[in-house]
């Protein structure tokens, strides 16, 4: 059966930021933790699943932008036996995220902290820099959201996408790429999304019912094709896309959706 998302109500409002619990070779995981000011709702959540943060072993992040990784230093803190994975290019951010912090307080201004709430430093013994495998999930670079975005790939198929796929929230269909300034490089978008569909047409799972669209650089709208991939975001909606949060704002910039991955209606579930 497949994972269902932890809602994290930010801001008390439902579907806008989500966690994934899953299990690895090494324990129970969080895929995307979002930020501090949702901690509460992720320990309810995992309570609900008869878990306490101190159960959980690792944390996997597909990028270091604050509704996907911002709680990150705070729950280790809370927990210092929590390892987090996270791409080369991050690593160092989580380690010491004073310049993150500065860049994002420049956007948000007063606010950020009712945003995002408190941004900790993760001790470099907790931090691991992914490679092509990690506890179990294939991992890969998939730049275009952010230069230092990672997908998370479970043999059965499931794809943990992060931002990589876009975003839809339910009940509309709309899909659009969440495009935060200065980082977004259309290209580097389009080849991840060609090295998603890739490794969909080679995953023993057998054709998958969603759909990819894309970004073009030459045009206002997406062009959509078929992706034999099931794809999870972090949303606590119906798609098989799924990433971590599906706020209208990304950490580096006003977000304008968070999933370029359309689900048919019948296994459409969606969720920095």
């Amino acid at each position: 059966m497949a994972p269902e998302p932890i809602d994290l109500h930010h801001l008390g409002r439902e579907r806008i930021i989500a966690s994934y619990l899953l299990d690895t070779d090494d324990g129970p995981a969080i895929f995307d933790c979002g930020p501090s000011t949702t901690i509460e709702a992720l320990n309810r959540g995992l309570a609900d699943r008869g878990l306490a943060l101190t159960d959980v072993r690792h944390l996997l992040l597909s990028h270091i932008h604050l509704d996907h990784a911002g709680a990150a230093g705070v729950l280790v803190r809370e927990h210092p036996g929590l390892q987090v994975h996270v791409s080369p290019i991050g690593a160092p951010h989580l380690v010491d995220p004073s310049r993150l912090e500065k860049s994002a307080r420049r956007l948000y201004g007063d606010s950020f902290d009712s945003l995002w709430g408190e941004l900790a430093p993760v001790p470099e013994e907790n931090v691991h820099v992914v490679e092509e495998s990690v506890l179990g999930l294939d991992c890969f670079p998939t730049p275009g959201h952010a230069s230092h975005h990672v997908c998370f790939l479970d043999p059965d198929g499931t794809l943990y996408a992060g931002d990589a796929c876009g975003v839809r929230v339910l009940p509309g269909r709309f899909v659009m790429p969440p495009t935060p300034p200065p980082e977004v490089d259309v290209e580097a978008w389009e080849e991840s999304l060609d090295e998603i569909e890739r490794r969909a047409s080679t995953s023993s799972t057998g054709p998958s019912r969603s759909r990819a669209a894309r970004p073009r650089r030459s045009s206002s709208s997406t062009r959509t094709r078929s992706s034999r991939t099931r794809v999870r975001t972090r949303r606590p909606t119906t798609s098989r896309c799924r990433s971590g949060s599906r706020t209208a704002a990304s950490s580096a910039g006003p977000r304008s959706g968070r999933r370029a991955c359309q689900p048919t209606p019948s296994t459409s579930r969606s969720g920095a």
